[in-house]
């Protein structure tokens, strides 16, 4: 959607179409709208739809007592900043990625979580657009790495800490595997730096869980829609939201 030659800023969500006090200060963000289905039905409790318009599935429920939303931010750096504009606009101050990722070094094992100290990206695209001419560092919150890691630990999941690499193409990037390895980038995925950038800018909290689904370095993988994909998937997300509802707002 764009807008017409008049410059307006923006201030009211154009695809996240929830109402007032729909959408919680706490929010817990996925790509894919069937998983943020899942998640909100499997382990928030009186989960309601808010939004279901143009692929931005959200939902508002309570975990351990805490209102909590599940949120869908799509693909990519565009699709993701537009998620953290408008659930910001709706009121949220604290927005954790639970994403998938693949690994790059032979011990980011397929099933453990990468918790993201920060994301790499190509210059430009959507992190240029809202921090031109500078290499903006795209960072997590020390709190939320902190408590991201205490809370998947606690449900028994193996985690490592590390940079990853931001792609925005996703079928190009094994040109790009080797130079990321080199500088040190534990995996890679689509959506951090533009939701670590755009959330820094905008004054929310952030952080990243990501399921590690294939080792880049090894060939491991694991299957999209198996059962085994999915039992982890529910378990980093109870983790996260554990974390999240401990985080300082």
């Amino acid at each position: 959607m764009h807008k017409s030659s008049k410059h307006v800023l923006a201030t009211r969500p154009y695809h996240i179409l929830a109402g007032k006090g729909d959408v919680a200060e706490r929010v817990l963000a996925v790509g894919d709208p069937g998983r943020a289905e899942m998640i909100a039905t499997k382990l928030l409790a009186d989960a309601k739809p808010v939004n279901l318009y143009r692929g931005y599935n959200t939902y508002t429920g309570f975990f351990n007592g805490e209102r909590v939303t599940v949120a869908t931010h799509g693909i990519g750096g565009p699709s993701a900043a537009i998620a953290v504009e408008e659930l910001r606009m709706l009121g949220a101050k604290l927005i954790v990625r639970l994403g998938t990722c693949g690994g790059l070094v032979k011990d980011v094992s397929v099933g453990s979580v990468v918790v993201a100290l920060g994301a790499l990206y190509p210059p430009g695209g959507t992190v240029g657009m809202y921090a031109p001419g500078v290499c903006y560092p795209a960072v997590a919150d020390p709190e939320v790495i902190l408590e991201l890691e205490r809370g998947l630990r606690d449900e028994g999941v193996l985690v490592h800490r590390g940079i990853v690499a931001s792609s925005d193409a996703f079928h190009a990037e094994e040109a790009n595997l080797e130079p990321w390895s080199k500088l040190a980038a534990t995996a890679v995925e689509m959506e951090c730096a533009t939701i670590f950038t755009v959330a820094r800018l905008k004054g929310l909290k952030t952080g990243a869980a990501l399921l590690v689904i294939d080792n880049l370095a090894t060939g491991e993988f694991m299957e999209a829609g198996s059962e085994e994909r999915r039992k982890l998937e529910l378990k980093t997300a109870l983790g996260a939201l554990n974390a999240l509802t401990r985080i300082t707002l």
